[in-house]
């Protein structure tokens, strides 16, 4: 779904552990590292989208993981002019998300899983809360920062949050 301005509705996913790591995901086929995300279907509310896409990139149902929080508004990112499509109609130049804040208790961490049809990652692991936030793709950087710091207040375990520090992995 593409509104009027150009933007795609997406939703972000950030999943935690009881330590308050994140799970930061490896793209297939490139050396790329991300949250799971992904688009929201026509009639599909984002917390419907986001359960859909938690199945489908990490294999997880509602039933493992804990909905701890969600960003209130829209975050929104511009594509690089390189990747934007030309030609397609509407015109996507770029992403619309509301990111939701999951909570994953370590005894469900077996169920991760990318064996699925079209798999999107083929590497996990666990880091810091801020270690993503120099590490994503650079045109992300501002809607990572924006949705890391809203949920992390939401975190039932906060001691490692105090200060934002990339270099802790």
């Amino acid at each position: 779904m593409i509104d009027a301005d150009g933007f795609r509705a997406n939703v972000g996913i950030i999943l935690a552990n009881t330590h308050g790591q994140v799970l930061w995901a490896k793209r297939v086929g490139h050396n790329a590292w991300q949250f799971p995300q992904g688009g929201i279907d026509a009639g599909e509310s984002p917390t419907d989208a986001m359960y859909r896409e938690l199945w489908e990139e990490v294999g997880l149902y509602p039933k493992h993981v804990k909905l701890l929080s969600q960003t209130q508004s829209w975050l929104r990112y511009r594509l690089p002019k390189r990747y934007i499509r030309q030609g397609q109609y509407p015109l996507c130049i770029g992403q619309k998300q509301k990111w939701f804040l999951l909570q994953l208790d370590e005894k469900n961490t077996e169920y991760i899983r990318f064996d699925t049809a079209k798999p999107e990652f083929d590497h996990w692991e666990w880091v810091s809360y801020w270690y993503p936030l120099n590490q994503v793709v650079a045109f992300k950087r501002n809607v990572y920062r924006r949705a890391l710091l809203e949920l992390s207040p939401q975190l039932p375990l906060r001691s490692e949050l105090l200060l934002p520090s990339a270099r802790q992995r």
